[in-house]
Protein backbone atom coordinates (compact mmCIF):
# COMPACT_ATOMS: atom_id res chain seq x y z
CA UNK A 1 0.00 0.00 0.00
CA UNK A 2 1.01 3.53 -1.19
CA UNK A 3 -0.27 5.18 1.51
CA UNK A 4 -1.36 4.50 5.11
CA UNK A 5 -5.01 3.62 5.99
CA UNK A 6 -4.88 6.25 8.53
CA UNK A 7 -4.06 8.50 6.52
CA UNK A 8 -6.40 8.46 4.30
CA UNK A 9 -9.66 7.55 6.42
CA UNK A 10 -8.71 10.20 9.44
CA UNK A 11 -8.90 9.34 12.79
CA UNK A 12 -11.30 9.03 15.66
CA UNK A 13 -9.97 10.85 18.39
CA UNK A 14 -10.63 10.58 21.68
CA UNK A 15 -10.81 14.44 23.47
CA UNK A 16 -9.12 14.61 27.03
CA UNK A 17 -8.42 17.45 29.06
CA UNK A 18 -4.89 18.01 28.12
CA UNK A 19 -5.87 17.10 24.50
CA UNK A 20 -6.74 13.27 22.80
CA UNK A 21 -5.70 10.14 21.69
CA UNK A 22 -6.55 7.82 19.32
CA UNK A 23 -5.82 4.02 18.06
CA UNK A 24 -4.78 2.15 14.87
CA UNK A 25 -4.83 -1.87 14.80
CA UNK A 26 -0.78 -1.62 15.79
CA UNK A 27 -0.56 2.12 17.73
CA UNK A 28 -1.97 4.20 20.06
CA UNK A 29 -1.10 7.85 19.79
CA UNK A 30 -0.97 10.68 22.78
CA UNK A 31 -1.50 14.13 21.85
CA UNK A 32 -0.80 16.84 24.78
CA UNK A 33 -1.15 20.67 24.17
CA UNK A 34 1.75 22.28 26.79
CA UNK A 35 2.34 26.04 26.51
CA UNK A 36 4.01 27.84 23.96
CA UNK A 37 8.03 27.94 24.09
CA UNK A 38 8.30 24.72 26.19
CA UNK A 39 11.54 23.00 25.78
CA UNK A 40 12.43 18.81 25.94
CA UNK A 41 14.46 19.57 29.20
CA UNK A 42 11.01 20.32 30.43
CA UNK A 43 9.70 16.95 29.84
CA UNK A 44 9.41 14.12 31.74
CA UNK A 45 7.65 11.09 29.94
CA UNK A 46 8.00 7.80 31.07
CA UNK A 47 6.81 5.20 28.99
CA UNK A 48 6.44 1.33 30.18
CA UNK A 49 4.94 -1.72 29.09
CA UNK A 50 1.34 -1.34 31.18
CA UNK A 51 2.43 2.30 33.12
CA UNK A 52 2.54 5.73 31.63
CA UNK A 53 3.79 8.98 33.04
CA UNK A 54 3.91 12.68 31.71
CA UNK A 55 5.24 15.71 33.77
CA UNK A 56 5.74 18.96 31.86
CA UNK A 57 7.23 21.89 33.69
CA UNK A 58 7.53 19.63 36.93
CA UNK A 59 3.39 19.35 37.01
CA UNK A 60 1.93 16.23 36.87
CA UNK A 61 -0.64 15.80 33.24
CA UNK A 62 -0.96 11.84 33.41
CA UNK A 63 0.00 9.08 35.69
CA UNK A 64 -1.55 5.35 35.76
CA UNK A 65 -2.13 1.93 34.20
CA UNK A 66 -2.30 1.71 30.17
CA UNK A 67 -5.73 -0.19 29.75
CA UNK A 68 -3.51 -2.84 28.12
CA UNK A 69 -0.03 -3.88 27.41
CA UNK A 70 2.66 -2.35 25.15
CA UNK A 71 5.82 -2.76 23.72
CA UNK A 72 7.61 -0.47 26.08
CA UNK A 73 11.17 -0.96 23.87
CA UNK A 74 8.99 0.42 20.71
CA UNK A 75 7.28 3.67 22.54
CA UNK A 76 8.70 7.49 21.73
CA UNK A 77 7.41 10.86 22.32
CA UNK A 78 8.29 14.31 20.65
CA UNK A 79 7.73 17.42 20.98
CA UNK A 80 6.75 19.42 18.06
CA UNK A 81 6.76 23.10 17.67
CA UNK A 82 7.44 23.87 21.43
CA UNK A 83 3.68 23.44 21.90
CA UNK A 84 2.88 19.58 21.43
CA UNK A 85 4.00 16.04 22.97
CA UNK A 86 3.09 13.53 20.53
CA UNK A 87 3.53 9.82 22.33
CA UNK A 88 3.26 6.50 20.09
CA UNK A 89 3.01 3.08 21.87
CA UNK A 90 3.13 0.13 20.25
CA UNK A 91 -0.35 -2.31 20.99
CA UNK A 92 1.02 -5.90 22.01
CA UNK A 93 -2.33 -7.43 21.00
CA UNK A 94 -2.66 -5.75 17.66
CA UNK A 95 -5.92 -7.06 16.30
CA UNK A 96 -8.98 -5.80 14.79
CA UNK A 97 -10.69 -6.89 18.03
CA UNK A 98 -8.38 -5.51 20.69
CA UNK A 99 -10.23 -1.52 20.38
CA UNK A 100 -8.73 0.26 23.87
CA UNK A 101 -11.85 1.85 25.78
CA UNK A 102 -9.84 3.83 27.59
CA UNK A 103 -6.29 5.20 27.88
CA UNK A 104 -5.63 4.67 31.77
CA UNK A 105 -7.56 1.98 33.21
CA UNK A 106 -10.72 3.98 34.29
CA UNK A 107 -9.53 7.38 33.14
CA UNK A 108 -9.95 9.22 29.59
CA UNK A 109 -12.26 6.88 28.92
CA UNK A 110 -14.32 6.82 25.10
CA UNK A 111 -17.77 7.61 25.08
CA UNK A 112 -20.16 5.52 23.78
CA UNK A 113 -20.20 6.94 20.40
CA UNK A 114 -16.19 7.58 20.01
CA UNK A 115 -15.60 4.11 20.92
CA UNK A 116 -17.93 2.52 18.17
CA UNK A 117 -16.13 4.94 15.57
CA UNK A 118 -13.12 3.55 16.65
CA UNK A 119 -14.21 0.16 16.19
CA UNK A 120 -15.72 0.50 13.09
CA UNK A 121 -12.23 2.13 11.49
CA UNK A 122 -10.63 -1.02 13.05
CA UNK A 123 -12.47 -3.18 11.76
CA UNK A 124 -12.45 -1.39 8.27
CA UNK A 125 -8.47 -1.01 8.32
CA UNK A 126 -8.49 -5.09 9.17
CA UNK A 127 -10.56 -5.05 5.96
CA UNK A 128 -8.23 -3.36 4.14
CA UNK A 129 -5.26 -5.47 5.36
CA UNK A 130 -6.72 -8.78 4.89
CA UNK A 131 -7.96 -7.34 1.33
CA UNK A 132 -4.42 -4.77 0.13
CA UNK A 133 -6.52 -4.08 -3.74
CA UNK A 134 -9.24 -2.38 -2.46
CA UNK A 135 -10.12 0.91 -1.04
CA UNK A 136 -11.83 0.88 2.24
CA UNK A 137 -10.51 4.25 3.45
CA UNK A 138 -14.27 6.02 2.41
CA UNK A 139 -16.10 2.67 3.24
CA UNK A 140 -19.28 2.70 5.59
CA UNK A 141 -19.64 -0.23 8.08
CA UNK A 142 -22.80 -1.42 9.80
CA UNK A 143 -23.80 -4.56 11.09
CA UNK A 144 -21.53 -7.30 13.24
CA UNK A 145 -18.22 -5.32 13.09
CA UNK A 146 -17.26 -5.62 17.44
CA UNK A 147 -14.42 -7.52 18.60
CA UNK A 148 -13.12 -6.58 14.99
CA UNK A 149 -15.96 -7.51 13.13
CA UNK A 150 -16.73 -11.51 11.38
CA UNK A 151 -14.44 -13.85 10.91
CA UNK A 152 -14.16 -15.00 7.24
CA UNK A 153 -10.55 -17.16 7.89
CA UNK A 154 -12.63 -20.32 7.81
CA UNK A 155 -13.74 -20.00 4.07
CA UNK A 156 -12.34 -21.07 1.38
CA UNK A 157 -10.41 -18.79 -0.99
Amino acid sequence: MSVHFEEKSGVVPCKTPWGSWYQTMEEVFIEVNVPHGTSAKEVKCHLGTRDIELHVKGKEVFKGKLLDTTVSDEATWTLEDKCLIRIILMKTNREAGNCWTSLLEGEYCANAWVQDQMQRKLTLERFQRENPGFDFSGAEISGNFAGGGPDFSSLQK
